[in-house]
């Protein structure tokens, strides 16, 4: 099989910083089509209108879908890495932002919500926030539900997240699985992306048997210093692969780093790179 019989999509939000966010959906000359995004407004949870109009008429007018988006994540880059389990302003924030993102996503066709965890808060008890994490995600799902869309859970790396608690698949998984109790829809999956993962010192392959049948999107990056496939130790093919044979035929997600992020992709030939 190979890297040619998945399906590609580019994270803007950490690929082509270089440029307004208005202008990162055009593919030419890159090829690709479908792209992801972080929360683009990492300062507001509910921008006004005319923003959310404006990202949309932007990837209309490149002929790009829209795959995957997160939730609000609170400064992502930065320090945060989510808001759902985080008592107060930033909770209220996500609960704010919920219909905003979903109303978005439907407006655009995107069918995957991603909603990061949160880190702990020093002189919280985790329980407290684990309960409060549950009470929005909850939330989060019905709503991704409400357009057709799935609900992502993501496991961080520790060593670069230390704060963050998801940091193994059975971790994500038990999440997942509470989601999915709580709401009865079955719509909450898991974010399975291979550099965090590998970064944990999991044995990825035996996540993917594990749990590919719960994986709703797929996110890669070598290690270490999460580059493009092939700047690493990663056997990114081979994974893919097992992915695939294993039932899944969802979103890869390339969320790597690159100085030069046109001439990154020299890894992928450009007939891969157009959604199908």
């Amino acid at each position: 099989m190979g890297y040619t019989d998945q399906r590609f999509d580019v994270n803007l939000s950490i690929l082509f910083t270089e440029l307004p966010l208005l202008e990162r959906p055009r593919p030419p000359p890159r090829g690709f089509t479908a792209v992801e995004l972080w929360w683009p407004w990492i300062d507001t949870a509910t921008p006004e209108q005319s923003e959310l109009d404006a990202l949309k008429k932007a990837l209309e007018d490149a002929g790009t879908q829209l795959v995957g988006l997160n939730f609000y994540a609170g400064q992502l880059p930065g320090p945060d890495r989510g808001a759902l389990s985080v008592p107060g302003e930033e909770s209220d924030r996500f609960r704010a932002n919920i219909e905003v993102a979903a109303d978005f996503a439907a407006s655009v066709g995107c069918k995957a919500l991603n909603a990061l965890y949160g880190n702990r808060v020093e002189g919280v008890d985790p329980q407290i926030q684990d309960t409060l994490a549950l009470e929005n995600l909850v939330l989060a799902a019905r709503a991704a539900d409400r357009i057709g869309a799935i609900l992502l859970v993501e496991t961080l790396n520790k060593p670069e997240s230390p704060l963050y608690p998801l940091v193994s698949a059975p971790s994500a998984i038990e999440i997942v699985d509470k989601v999915n109790a709580a709401t009865g829809l079955g719509n909450a999956k898991f974010l399975l992306d291979i550099y965090h993962l590998a970064m944990n010192g999991e044995d990825v392959s035996a996540v993917i048997a594990q749990y590919a049948d719960k994986t709703g999107h797929v996110q890669i990056a070598d290690k270490p210093g999460r580059g493009a496939p092939g700047t690493g130790e990663l056997p990114l093919e081979q994974l893919l692969d097992e992915l695939k044979k294993a039932g899944y035929d969802g979103w890869v997600g390339l969320e790597y780093k690159a100085a030069d992020a046109a001439a990154s992709f020299a890894w992928l030939p450009v007939e891969a790179r157009p959604a199908r």
